[in-house]
């Protein structure tokens, strides 16, 4: 993503296990400083990766899904970046009945595939813990604790055609960019994100197109972020160096039907029949 509008100076707030720290940072250092998201989500579950084999990988049209020895399942978006031949990876490896960690590498690639297949795992890995957090079906626990209302001025990267039309029929300011649907101009939108929003909805898929950091680098410091999405790594942690604020992703509960839908191109509506809406406060 080019023609990025950054503030001046910012404050960031860095969360870490002991203790928080403010610090002021320039646009430029900011945006380095958070170029760890894919590295941060590769260490936190190496480990757990070498211990569990995967047991199914479908990479489906609209979704990936990837399914665990464990007992794990997880969802993330197939983010094609530019298809133009029927050769979508990089080179042909089996992943089935395979160490996990063979496959949490490609968190890394420069292959969007290999990186949404990763993500999926990621989720898979993650599924014990994701299972145990509350739900929040209807939005409204994320509704109360962002008050957002028609006074409210939100900002969306992704479109999300639910909370869009509930925004629309109460009357809440939005501003929403979806460069796949030609929706917004990212200048105008990085420049609104850091002196108009009070909370941005930002889709999980960014990160697979590697665009969270820098997003996250144009908010200002009132701006709370919510990251949302079936590909939501709801692991608190590997988001400690970013102004995130809430995740919000989808938990499967039903994996046959999940696999089936992923393997029938079908989408998040359809996959949410199958799962439940886990949030986890940050803040």
């Amino acid at each position: 993503m080019n023609d990025c509008h950054l503030p001046t100076a910012v404050i960031y707030t860095q969360m870490t296990p002991e203790s928080m720290v403010t610090v002021r940072l320039a646009p430029e250092e900011r945006i380095s400083t958070m170029m760890t998201l894919n590295q941060t989500l590769y260490q936190l579950f190496a480990d757990k990766a070498q211990q569990v084999n995967i047991e199914v990988l479908n990479l489906g049209l609209g979704y990936t899904a990837v399914t665990t020895s464990d007992g794990g399942i997880g969802l993330s978006y197939t983010y094609f970046g530019g298809k133009k031949s029927c050769m979508v990876l990089n080179e042909h490896i089996d992943y089935e009945a395979k160490p996990a960690s063979l496959l949490l590498e490609k968190i890394k690639s420069d292959n969007s595939v290999e990186r949404s297949m990763a993500l999926a795992l990621i989720n898979a890995l993650n599924y014990d813990a994701a299972l145990a957090l509350p739900e929040d079906n209807d939005n409204n626990i994320m509704y109360d604790k962002f008050k957002i209302g028609t006074d409210s001025k939100i900002a969306m990267v992704g479109f999300f055609g639910p909370l869009a039309r509930n925004f629309k029929e109460k009357k809440v300011p939005l501003e929403i960019l979806d460069e796949s649907r030609g929706l917004g101009h990212k200048k105008d939108f990085y420049h609104k994100l850091g002196n108009w929003a009070e909370v941005l909805l930002l889709t999980s898929t960014s990160i697979l197109n590697q665009s969270t950091e820098e997003i996250l680098a144009n908010v200002s410091e009132k701006v709370k972020t919510v990251m949302l999405g079936p590909s939501t790594p709801m692991a608190g942690k590997a988001f400690e160096h970013l102004p995130v604020h809430m995740l919000a992703g989808t938990v499967p509960i039903d994996k046959e039907k999940t696999l089936k839908a992923v393997r029938h191109g079908m989408g998040t509506p359809v996959l949410h029949k199958f799962s439940r809406k886990s949030f986890l406060s940050l803040v």
